[in-house]
């Protein structure tokens, strides 16, 4: 059930980029107790497929897997495509995500770019790859959305992304943001980004929340003013 399930409806696409992953418009904080229900049943099913040998078992996470897919297709008024897809993209045990972002001031102010996507502000940053180091990872997004080249300093906080931003994503992501030093370059958007530029905590413009939102800037500032404030965390 499984393979007719799924594979009838993603055979004909190529496997999903990770680092695009559709956040569905319905999904929105607070979170709703459905997308609880529907994330953990497609996490079962999932770890169960990964490992489970009996034929029987595997029947029954399939079917756990596609009552996930309409769960998810219900709610957010999605076709069964692109929910299957979001919901298979990682494969194996299923947990959450990492997304890496760099904090970096110039003159008491945070650098921010602008997404395509969505016209919308946030912190340079996007998923880490696989064999990344974390601080290395959010310097490198620095570079590549807005052209700077820095170096991570400090850890700021992990942040739930459960419980920032809006909307929010099929997957359950952490987010990692660190205080990073700009020791070169100039400002260059690239192909997600069409606008780089430094806004104070008071002058902040509209903000792409499932990236960046306005609590996890501040706790940014925060650090700025206080080098040895500890890290933030959930």
């Amino acid at each position: 059930m499984f393979n007719a399930y799924y594979g009838n409806l993603i055979s004909s696409h190529k496997p999903t980029n990770l680092i695009n992953l559709p956040n569905f418009p319905n999904l929105m904080n607070p979170k709703p107790t459905w997308l609880d229900w529907a994330r953990k049943i497609q996490a079962i099913s999932q770890i169960g497929l990964t490992y489970a040998e009996i034929v029987y078992d595997r029947e029954r996470y399939e079917q756990l897997a596609a009552l996930a897919v309409e769960i998810f297709a219900h709610y957010t008024g999605e076709n069964s495509v692109a929910v299957a897809k979001a919901l298979t993209a990682q494969p194996g045990y299923v947990t959450p995500k990492v997304d890496v972002r760099g904090a970096c001031f110039r003159e008491g102010k945070v650098l921010l770019v602008r997404e395509r996507s969505d016209g919308r502000w946030c912190l340079p940053g996007g998923w880490a790859d696989v064999g990344d180091v974390p601080s290395e990872a959010a310097a490198r997004e620095v570079h590549e959305e807005a052209g700077y080249t820095s170096v991570s300093r400090k850890l700021i906080g992990i942040f739930d992304a459960n419980r920032t931003g809006e909307p929010l994503s099929a997957n359950h992501a952490y987010k990692l943001v660190f205080l990073c030093e700009i020791i070169g370059g100039e400002g260059q958007p690239n192909h997600e980004t069409d606008g780089v530029a430094f806004f104070g905590l008071h002058e902040l413009p509209a903000l792409s929340e499932a990236r960046t939102d306005a609590r996890v800037l501040a706790e940014c500032f925060v650090h700025l003013a206080d080098a040895q404030r500890a890290t933030w965390f959930d």
